[in-house]
């Protein structure tokens, strides 16, 4: 039986020093038929380990409602094949630049401020949680032949909290739910963060991006003994809708790795691959040195500016990091495996139908509830997603001023059927009054629930209500649109679609909706990309399309569309939006059919040219302008 185990200066493998080498790649951010080659993109860069992250509200978006944990066991499985051991970091709270921080919304929103405390509440939902989840782990521990050698305890709950009582109940939680390999705690290198987020008996890592000396020396004086870790080499950064985008100089980044390495430590590249934020479950921030400002919202792609781009490709990054690594390598390193192909060519697809928005509000949407107040999207039940909200001004009376207080996070507004303007948290009244009678729609966008600081869990919606001139408007009609409904098989078939000229015809209503088209790809015989490496057993894949020979991705870009989300046969790519800085959509090449394809486009604001244009993917990041957190 391997034991692994934390000694006074180092990890020990059956008492054998070792120094971990890992890197983060979340398997819910890869298509599950793409983890073995990216799996072994680490390998070759000399990494002995690979991290992952647990987010619950992806396996569990409902109470009760459990989906594929085994995702998590097959991911591991897939590491063990790849010869690297594995860290998992189980939550129940994640970070990770993931909508509401990987907690589910029926979480959040039933306990609010209580999560992440000792409430008995709380604590009896995580424990139903992890004790659905962790066989997948337990059954998979170094002990018993599998690749886990470490898991995490909680995640960077010192810049969260300081609740002993709970950090220690749920350290003890995973033991009895027969975690036995060593836990570990992990917090930015502050004393504040380390005596709010550390557990007695349990290491403590310290997440930094630089200075890793100073760092360590932090981390000495809370934790005397034990192996130095950096759980988190923040290599990159992510980017934000409507900021200009975050990546970080590779010898610069290289030679902070070097650092760790040359204090003895050990160390998790955070992210080694980043990959993408599909199905609109990327998180936001709030702005400010408390994190307590302006909103945020995360964008699809992760690509993190990480070694191994978001296509699966070698970076300049990767090559450093390789350079470096190889020093510490106990033999030669595995060669990389072949290079992913992109689609040989452009191609066009032409939306050829269209149904209004509140079409498919009637085909895919919730049961309408009537209330005095606006519903939150917590209390109507809605993770990802939109919903209409329908008020009545009442008249006679002169115009005034209306608008949405608390509002989260846009809002399109029609009134009486003509469309008034588009409202934010930052400007929530409309540019003209409005007089009375009028029959007031807003259809209001959740852009992604905050993932780290005290607004954590901060419900979405109109939070407080509808403003006319100083009163409040009472008797609110509203109805959820949820992306996950667009999942079901043949949800979509129940949608009256038209003809897409129908659009032009329809006045403001044809300026959003759902557009539907198809293309046509043939398959490249004998090609070497990535695609021709077998496939890991059961890794058919989400979608279970075989995709298309010779071609590992595509790009997918909408010129002249404002807002939304896109589908490629039923895989949903995650959010579009004209503000940047992302262009293209990463699609996964499992997703795609040789023959005919379908896809859907859900115009949330302002639709294009009724067309989308689907080529190569973005190029290899060459240079590195733009600066990264520390």
């Amino acid at each position: 039986m391997t034991d692994f185990t934390v000694g006074d200066d180092c990890f020990r493998l059956d008492g054998k020093p070792v120094r971990l080498l890992s890197g983060a790649l979340h398997y819910f951010r890869v298509h599950e038929a793409q983890w073995e080659h990216r799996l072994a993109m680490l390998a070759a860069m000399g990494l002995n380990c690979v991290e992952t992250y647990v987010p619950w509200n992806l396996h569990e978006p409902r109470e009760g409602e459990v989906r594929d944990v085994g995702a998590l066991g097959r991911f591991l499985d897939a590491a063990g094949r790849a010869g690297l051991w594995a860290i998992v970091r189980p939550g129940p709270y994640i970070c990770a630049e993931w909508e509401n921080g990987g907690l589910p919304v029926w979480v959040t929103g039933r306990f609010g401020r209580r999560v992440r405390t000792r409430d008995a509440e709380y604590r009896a939902v995580v424990e139903r949680w992890f004790r659905e989840l962790l066989p997948q782990v337990v059954q998979r521990q170094v002990s018993r032949g599998g690749p886990v050698i470490l898991v995490q305890a909680e995640n960077e709950y010192g810049s969260y909290g300081s609740d002993a009582v709970y950090l220690e109940w749920l350290a003890g939680l995973l033991r009895q739910c027969g975690v036995t390999v060593p836990l570990f705690t992990s917090d930015g290198p502050e004393d504040h963060m380390l005596t709010g987020g550390s557990v007695p008996g349990l290491l403590a890592t310290a997440n930094f991006g630089s200075g890793a000396r100073e760092g360590f020396e932090v981390l000495r004086r809370h934790q005397p003994r034990g192996p130095l870790m950096c759980m988190e080499f923040w290599c990159g950064w992510f980017d934000h809708w409507g900021a200009a985008p975050v990546l970080r100089d590779p010898e610069q980044a290289a030679g902070a790795l070097r650092e760790i390495l040359e204090c003895g430590a050990s160390v998790n590249i955070y992210m080694a691959h980043g990959g993408t934020n599909f199905g609109g479950w990327a998180g936001a921030n709030r702005s400010g040195p408390h994190q307590d400002e302006s909103f945020q919202p995360t964008v699809t792609s992760y690509d993190y500016d990480a070694p191994v781009d978001e296509y699966g490709r070698a970076t300049e990054k990767f090559r450093l990091f390789r350079e470096v690594l190889e020093a510490y390598a106990e033999g030669p390193l595995p060669a990389l495996p072949p290079e992913p192909v992109g689609l040989a060519g452009p191609v066009r697809v032409e939306l050829a139908e269209w149904a209004g928005l509140g079409d498919v509000l009637e085909a895919l949407g919730d049961p309408e509830t009537e209330s005095g107040v606006p519903p939150t999207f917590e209390e109507l039940g809605v993770d990802r997603g939109l919903v209409r909200y329908r008020v009545a001004v009442p008249g006679p009376r002169q115009a005034y001023p209306l608008g949405a207080s608390g509002l989260r996070d846009r809002a399109v507004v029609s009134v009486d059927g003509v469309r008034a303007g588009v409202l934010t948290e930052e400007s929530g009244t409309l540019p003209e009054p409005v007089a009375g009678p009028a029959e007031v729609e807003l259809w209001v966008e959740s852009l992604g629930r905050v993932n780290y600081g005290p607004r954590l869990g901060e419900p979405k919606g109109v939070t407080g209500g509808v403003l006319h001139e100083r009163q409040y408007l009472h008797g609110v009609r509203a109805r959820g649109l949820r992306l996950g409904a667009f999942d079901a098989a043949g949800a979509v078939g129940a949608v009256p679609f038209g003809p897409v000229e129908a659009a032009a015809g329809a006045g403001d209503a044809g300026r959003t909706g759902l557009f539907r088209g198809t293309f046509t790809i043939e398959g490249i015989e004998g090609t070497t990309g990535a695609s021709a490496t077998s496939a890991a057993p059961g890794a058919s894949g989400a979608s279970g399309a075989p995709g298309v020979p010779g071609v590992d991705h595509a790009g997918l870009e909408l010129p002249g569309w404002t807002r939304g989300f896109v589908w490629v046969n039923g895989f949903c790519l995650g959010r579009y939006w004209s503000v940047g800085p992302q262009r293209t959509l990463y699609v996964p090449g499992p997703v795609l059919r040789e023959g005919v394809n379908e896809v859907w486009v859900l115009e949330l604001e302002d639709a294009g040219e009724p067309q989308v244009e689907l080529g190569p993917g973005a190029p290899v990041e060459t240079d590195a302008p733009g600066v990264v957190q520390p």
